[in-house]
């Protein structure tokens, strides 16, 4: 799990207040491979997020600055987006909720288990999110039309932003051929 197209190690930020935890955190994420960045406040996540984007964010819910649900805003704006897992030990169903709306992958509750955190970062890593709540959500409200150009065009925008531009890693990430991607932009 710990390189990226094979060349490179995933890289992960993590955002957690406790100085504690989140040294705990970065030396197990180490251990598994990725490059690790830190931050304890929105604003010092916000400043890294919009530096490099990486592989993985773990997200404390609770900062002293604001919520987890304000760093998913920055995130809204970044490609590519990281692969979200948020932690807290107090957060409340409605929040779990809307954390879970807002793409976070996965949610583990303090005190952490690190053999959960591997268990949740690799399933997060390797399996792809389930789309379908979001489709049954949008019948009757959007265009089947509608639905498959947004997602086309932000599958596109993620490949050629993970491919750092590069139409043939893009085209493989997706699936496609390079003269359909070609065809895609072009259309778009």
């Amino acid at each position: 799990m710990g390189t990226k197209n094979g060349n490179r190690p995933k890289t992960c930020l993590i955002v957690e207040d406790d100085e504690r935890l989140r040294l705990a955190l970065a030396e197990a994420l180490t251990g598994l491979g990725f490059e690790v960045r830190d931050a304890s406040t929105v604003k010092e996540a916000e400043r890294a997020l919009l530096d490099d984007s990486p592989d993985l964010l773990l997200l404390d819910v609770a900062l002293p600055d604001g919520r987890a649900l304000d760093v998913l805003e920055v995130v809204k704006r970044i490609s590519p987006s990281p692969c979200v897992l948020a932690v807290s030990g107090a957060a409340g169903p409605d929040e779990s909720f809307e954390l879970g709306a807002r793409g976070v992958r996965a949610y583990l509750k303090k005190p952490l288990n690190l053999e959960e955190l591997e268990a949740a970062v690799n399933r997060a890593l390797s399996e792809p999110p389930d789309l379908t709540p979001h489709v049954k959500s949008a019948v009757g409200r959007t265009p089947i039309r509608g639905v498959e150009e947004g997602v086309r065009d932000t599958m596109v925008r993620e490949a050629l932003a993970r491919g750092k531009g590069n139409r043939r890693e893009a085209s493989r990430m997706l699936g496609i051929s390079r003269q359909l991607l070609q065809h895609i932009l072009r259309k778009g």
